[in-house]
């Protein structure tokens, strides 16, 4: 699978197979193609060439039928600001058909989890990053989704909101969801993630468990983040360190 932006290519040779009830982590630097794989998964994006299937569903065919079944989270979520965030969860459970009583249940269990009763009618314009956030990652999450699809959505989540996301994360995925998301943050992807796929350059570096990418890419060093800058090439900073040290010591 390709895709490009007039003439610039994005992602290329993308090769994936994301198996059901697996959590898929998307890792990379700025600018390697996630938020691109991302859309494309989720059919906002058409690929420039070869297909892109969820659930046996085509992404150019059958978008309107995909983005029934997945729930997602884009990088920068864009809300509607003069709604409160009642008025927004209830538009959004109006436009995913959500039974009334199934919708009141679950908003009032999101809301308290992540602590939002007292932002319940307040203005999403006024809201912090943060508050913004968890509006939106229940929006993608209140119609109960076959595939969740997340961009960088623990940005800005205080810590209790972030470790009550990867647990729901992970006990979803074990009722058989499909998760796939990407994030910055490696200590969330190695705990959190069934399978990981390193983009760069548009390009998969590599696909596996942690297991099998430290094994391949670390030596027993023990962290994703020493195996993600070694197959991204950058494990030996430290010259780049002692530059930035040098040039702050300068008079």
């Amino acid at each position: 699978m390709v895709k490009s932006y007039s003439g610039t290519v994005a992602l290329s040779g993308i090769n994936l197979n994301i198996e059901p009830g697996q959590i898929h982590g998307i890792l990379g630097p700025n600018g390697s193609g996630k938020t691109t794989m991302l859309k494309l998964i989720s059919a906002i994006l058409r690929p420039t060439s070869g297909n892109v299937t969820v659930n046996d569903l085509n992404t150019v065919n059958d978008s309107a039928r995909i983005k029934e079944i997945i729930g997602y989270v884009p990088e920068t979520p864009a809300l509607y600001e003069s709604m409160s965030v009642m008025e927004y969860l209830d538009f959004i459970g109006s436009v995913r058909n959500v039974d009334r009583e199934k919708f009141i249940r679950r908003g009032s269990e999101f809301i308290k989890a992540f602590e939002l009763t007292g932002n319940a009618g307040e203005y999403i314009g006024n809201l912090s990053f943060g508050t913004r956030q968890k509006v939106a990652i229940i929006a993608a999450l209140i119609h109960d989704p076959e595939i969740i699809v997340l961009d960088e959505a623990m940005n800005g989540l205080d810590p209790r909101s972030s470790k009550i996301l990867k647990d729901l994360l992970v006990r979803m995925s074990r009722s058989g969801r499909t998760i796939v998301f990407s994030t910055h943050i490696m200590e969330v992807a190695q705990r959190v993630c069934t399978t990981i796929s390193i983009l760069y350059n548009g390009r998969i570096v590599d696909t596996g468990s942690f297991e099998e990418l430290e094994r391949k890419y670390s030596s027993g060093a023990g962290n994703l983040e020493d195996v993600f800058l070694k197959m991204t090439g950058s494990q030996d900073l430290d010259p780049t360190v002692q530059a930035l040290i040098q040039s702050l010591g300068e008079e």
